[in-house]
């Protein structure tokens, strides 16, 4: 018995140059995808196509923030003017959750959360579809949401607000694409073990041994790969029957 394809398989992966995104491409690419690393972090983005290559994939960069329409859609056009074609993409870039109560809610940072993590998340859908219903041959996505999709936190307003409506739009991706043979899913992740999450605990100033009875049933943090592999089997014909289902990986924090 074998694990999740992507052999031949064309792949975006948004936000790809650190933590979640940059383990998603890099597994993505293991299991046969030819993947487009996307960030706004140029550096950080052609490193992964770097690692990607010198393991023996196929990879290619484009810097696009995914908070402005006509820089998706220039994604999703050089990744078909390069590879042919578009079969899966992992819609995962996102800003830094804010820290204020609503009481002291900041506009904008309110709306740099809301323009990314929500707005960016419907922009790649928008673009991703459309190329997906022109090809005529179905497709897989994987929005990333967060356990702040099901659990209020304090202080996160507009990341909460933000990732409760990335569940909304892949609900509605699943129920409008179904006929076309697209399917759309989302992984909630839980406190997994990236750049972001040691940075909010650097700036409360607390550890991981502060946090993580708390936040896991299994007393730990997550690594980044044990969340791409659940984007790896919702986008693969091994899960050819799900769409419209979010996927937890958060050592079930969701059920406390």
């Amino acid at each position: 018995m074998t694990g999740p394809s992507l052999h031949n398989k064309v792949a975006i992966v948004t936000g790809a140059g650190m933590g979640m995104g940059a383990a998603t491409a890099l597994l993505f690419a293991e299991a046969g995808a030819r993947v487009v690393v996307s960030d706004v972090n140029e550096a950080a983005g052609r490193e992964v196509v770097a690692r990607i290559e010198q393991a023996g994939g196929t990879a290619l960069f484009h810097k696009s923030n995914v908070a402005v329409g006509a820089e998706v859609d220039q994604l999703v056009r050089a990744t078909v003017e390069c590879f042919g074609r578009l079969d899966v993409a992992v819609n995962n870039a996102a800003v830094t959750p804010d820290t204020r109560p609503l009481a002291e809610l900041d506009e904008a940072e309110f709306d740099k959360v809301l323009a990314v993590d929500l707005k960016g998340v419907a922009l790649c859908l928008r673009y991703q579809l459309a190329q997906m219903i022109r090809q005529g041959q179905g497709g897989s996505i994987v929005n990333i949401g967060s356990v702040s999709s099901f659990r209020p936190q304090p202080n996160n307003g507009a990341y909460v607000a933000a990732k409760h409506g990335v569940i909304g739009l892949t609900k509605v991706a699943a129920l409008e694409n179904g006929a076309h043979r697209i399917r759309v899913n989302a992984v909630a992740p839980g406190a997994i073990d990236t750049p972001m999450l040691r940075g909010a605990l650097d700036a409360m100033g607390a550890s991981e041994a502060d946090f993580a009875a708390v936040l896991s049933l299994l007393g730990r943090f997550g690594e980044a790969r044990e969340v791409a592999q659940a984007s790896l089997w919702l986008a693969s014909d091994l899960a050819s029957y799900v769409t419209g289902t979010t996927i937890n990986v958060d050592a079930g924090y969701a059920n406390r």
